[in-house]
């Protein structure tokens, strides 16, 4: 009989995108799969796509995958704008969204054909292994980011214990005592577990979530093996995890499945015009938002280096209310040489020959493209993940180049290693290095690949598993 998963992704731009090509995967090799969007998403990618199908899906099942979708609320009226009101949205999160989804399972599993194999959830909910266990199915957990961060969360109490993380003045010194991590600077934790305050909704979020990912049966990581050995062997050695990454749409094209919050331009005449690795892409990605006075320097730093660009800026990046983020006259001193859009298909954009470098909010998805594409990064990390992240790209890999940090930005630096990266020496060692990263990455996505391999003995696992539940 044929599997059949649930999946779930994190109602946020950055885990959706996996986790819709993750379901395109699986489908692909022979499972049925409910995907499970809220309604808030889902009208968020009609109104950019511009379709009114009802079905993000319907694409993907003519070409003869068996993908159904459903919709639940995530608790708050479709119109609320959770950009603005961030808190409230992670209290439904925490708090509201459960109680739909585990309706939601139980119709699902009641009357499935074929029925039920697995519940494939995004590591950060706060409810899948218990749901999981209510309808009897085994619980796996899709985590979008690096090994590394899992394996951090996952030891927070050792943080918490050493004093790292969660006391009145968290030490400031090396941390040499995670399993799988020779050693990682305080400032390169994730933002949340740099804080002394635990009190809010996100670290109420992260505790849950990872008191549920310890009882998950199975994990996927959208991460590579070779990339991350030492942590990856520690993390099997405690739980089935696979490194199945990078998840990518097939033959890395521009998805059939409608994955964007935003409606993307269209750059591609612009980037015919100018010169191979001309052009710097400036994105800071779908959610985390940057303070007016560091997009000022970074705005004046690109000025100044008088290099070709596309930046990405989303209506809200500084906040909703702020209307006109750039400083005045930008857009005048830059035309010519500069396109600003509201959004844009980044892998089209990062694959073109005129891409020379990618400046980055560090975000794990923008990452895994730019490193596809062979595009080195000048990093510019916002939040969470992003300061991990960032240590990967810069210390562990030498893909990246750091232009600063939150509140202390400068033009004359960020300047100065734009023209680095794209003209300089610091560039061409990136550039080299990218190479060899994207080697790697390229070689696990092979019929012999480690990430190939891996996503094989997953499905062989899944299956065992049901069968053994199916003859008691």
């Amino acid at each position: 009989m044929k599997p059949h998963a649930v999946v779930i992704p994190y109602p946020l731009q950055g885990h959706i995108i996996p986790a819709v090509h993750l379901a395109v995967n699986l489908a692909g090799r022979g499972f049925a799969v409910t995907f499970v969007n809220t309604e808030t998403i889902h009208h968020q990618t009609s109104l950019a796509s511009g379709s009114s199908r009802d079905d993000i899906f319907s694409g993907a099942r003519e070409s003869g995958l068996d993908i159904r979708y459903e919709l639940v609320s995530d608790g708050l009226p479709v119109a609320f704008d959770r950009s603005l009101n961030h808190d409230q949205f992670m209290f439904a999160l925490l708090h509201v969204l459960s109680a739909h989804v585990d309706e939601l399972v139980r119709r699902i599993v009641a009357k499935a054909d074929p029925p039920v194999t697995c519940l494939v959830a995004d590591t950060f909910f706060v409810w899948p292994s218990t749901i999981a266990k209510k309808v009897g199915v085994p619980y796996v957990s899709f985590w979008t980011e690096p090994a590394l961060i899992f394996t951090l969360y996952y030891h927070m109490d050792l943080l918490i214990k050493n004093g790292h993380f969660a006391s009145e003045e968290n030490r400031k010194d090396t941390i040499t005592y995670i399993p799988g991590v020779p050693a990682i600077e305080s400032t390169e934790l994730m933002s949340y577990l740099q804080e002394t305050n635990t009190s809010s909704v996100v670290h109420q979020i992260i505790f849950k979530a990872f008191e549920e990912a310890k009882e998950a049966d199975y994990i996927l990581c959208n991460t590579v093996q070779e990339l991350e050995s030492d942590t990856i062997s520690i993390l099997q050695s405690t739980k089935p995890f696979y490194a199945v990454g990078p998840i990518f749409p097939r033959g890395f094209a521009r998805s059939t499945v409608a994955t964007s919050l935003w409606a993307e331009s269209d750059c591609s005449q612009w980037l015919d015009s100018k010169p191979a690795t001309s052009v710097l892409y400036i994105s800071f990605g779908s959610y985390a938002h940057v303070s007016k006075r560091d997009l000022k320097e970074i705005a004046y730093g690109v000025l100044k280096s008088e290099v070709n660009f596309i930046w990405v800026l989303r209506p809200d990046v500084v906040s909703s209310d702020e209307a006109e983020p750039l400083p005045r006259g930008f857009l005048e001193e830059s035309r010519g040489r500069g396109m600003v859009v509201p959004w844009c298909c980044q892998i089209e954009v990062l694959s073109h020959p005129s891409a020379g470098g990618f400046l980055t909010h560090c975000g794990w998805n923008s990452i895994l493209e730019s490193v596809w594409c062979g595009v080195p990064m000048l990093c510019f990390p916002l939040l969470t993940d992003q300061f991990t992240n960032q240590k990967l790209l810069v210390r562990d890999w030498r893909i990246g180049v750091a232009i600063g940090e939150i509140n202390s930005l400068s033009r004359e630096k960020v300047s100065e290693k734009i023209v680095s990266l794209m003209r300089g020496v610091e560039g061409d060692e990136a550039r080299k290095e990218v190479e060899e990263v994207r080697r790697v990455m390229e070689s696990a996505l092979t019929p012999d690949g480690s990430s190939q391999k891996n996503f094989d003995q997953f499905v062989v696992d899944i299956m065992k598993h049901s069968h053994k539940r199916g003859s008691h």
